[in-house]
């Protein structure tokens, strides 16, 4: 039955002279979504309102689930389209809408009617009364409620007529692309891909890095991280994956350094290296799955000795979350199950049996120092032998 469905977004309606930056934004996130599933659709915005219309047969619940993973849609409305050939028969269209979209008549429904087009000859509140009318009339079995009803039958009076009751609900946010583009460290733990999630909720476009450790961690971790990135591109639109080989730099840490300061220390060159790749692909700021006091490289000081060799911001929007939040959204976004498979990555394999926990920054650089003779030409070859994958 239903060829159309409106699209409903939220904050970007006050967005003001700018608006519509983030509808054609949007406009164009929802073709890229509908673009591999049959039924050839056709995206239009028109006063405030953005269509896809199929021109050919589809599986409904595909579009749905596809449009359910477009940042900056509030709601999903599948909806008729017509043209205004007179009231009676709006009315006819109506009805076969109402018996066929509600099999089980024993409901409480109102009409709620809204002129666009003033120049239509009834005004809303008539079309509310007549239209109620006709359909008590034509199933007796419906009630009128007008506070909570069980069906909203909404009736759009525009240059054409748009007739919807059903509204799915969207992720919200604002469309990728519209306020930046940042780098998530993504490893194959829980959190990361949640904060990636998020950050690209708020309109950020994101690429990933993850550090490898081979042989330390095999083929089937990194293809864990990959399979994450795909999770999250779902979401994100297309990812470019940094894969870098983090072995020799790891095993230079351990060799001189103390071995309580391990994960703090590995930790800044992470951030030092995803930084680099960051500014080379036209990032302005860094991702991370960090949550306050969760591990021990994650307490405030903790943060505070990573941050520090930082020059673009790091957004942590897991930061006040605790663990069952953060697993409860990524089971939301399917990333959970991914998560928890028994791979190792590179932070976990090289862990201090008793690593500190409230670090001292002269303290970390002073041990930093012993790495001075070798350190900077193994980034150096670890950025330009960086593996780049593309995550559609």
């Amino acid at each position: 039955m239903f060829k159309a469905f409106l699209i409903k977004y939220g904050e970007i309606g006050v967005k003001g002279k700018n608006r519509y930056i983030f509808e054609d934004a949007l406009v164009d996130q929802i073709r890229f979504s509908l673009k591999k599933i049959d039924g050839k659709f056709t995206v239009s915005k028109e006063n405030g309102r953005i269509y896809a219309e199929a021109r050919g047969e589809f599986d409904y619940d595909e579009v749905i689930e596809s449009l359910s993973r477009v940042f900056g849609i509030v709601g999903i409305c599948p909806m008729i389209q017509i043209e205004d050939t007179g009231f009676d028969d709006l009315s006819k269209v109506v009805l076969e809408y109402m018996d066929s979209t509600y099999p089980d008549k024993n409901i409480t429904f109102k009409v709620n009617a809204r002129r666009a087009r003033k120049n239509y000859p009834m005004d809303s509140m008539e079309i509310n009364s007549e239209m109620g009318h006709r359909i008590l009339e034509a199933f007796s079995e419906f009630k009128v409620d007008v506070k909570k009803p069980e069906v909203l039958l909404q009736i759009e009076i525009r240059e054409k007529i748009n007739i919807y009751s059903i509204e799915v609900p969207g992720p919200g946010g604002m469309p990728v692309g519209t306020n930046g583009k940042a780098m998530l460290l993504l490893s194959g733990g829980i959190d990361s891909p949640v904060a990636g999630y998020m950050i690209a909720k708020r309109g950020v476009k994101i690429d990933a890095t993850y550090f490898h450790a081979p042989p330390y961690t095999s083929e089937r971790a990194k293809q864990k991280v990959v399979d994450l990135a795909k999770l999250v591109a779902r979401y994100s639109g297309p990812i470019e994956l940094n894969v870098v080989n983090f072995t020799d730099i790891q095993l230079y840490i351990y060799e001189v350094c103390p071995h309580d300061e391990l994960t703090i220390i590995m930790r800044r060159y992470m951030m030092k290296i995803s930084e680099e790749l960051g500014r080379q692909s036209g990032c302005q700021g860094l991702i991370t799955g960090e949550s306050i006091g969760q591990v021990a490289s994650q307490t405030m000081q903790s943060l505070a000795c990573t941050n520090e060799v930082c020059t673009m911001p790091v957004f942590r929007p897991v930061i006040g979350f605790d663990k069952q939040e953060i697993i409860n959204l990524s089971e939301k976004i399917g990333t959970y199950e991914t998560s928890i498979q028994p791979f190792e990555d590179c932070c976990t394999i090289f862990v201090a049996k008793h690593p500190v926990t409230k670090p001292n920054l002269k303290i970390i650089k002073n041990s930093e120092r012993k790495l001075e003779e070798k350190i900077d030409e193994m980034i150096r070859i670890a950025i330009e032998t960086t593996e780049k994958i593309k995550i559609d």
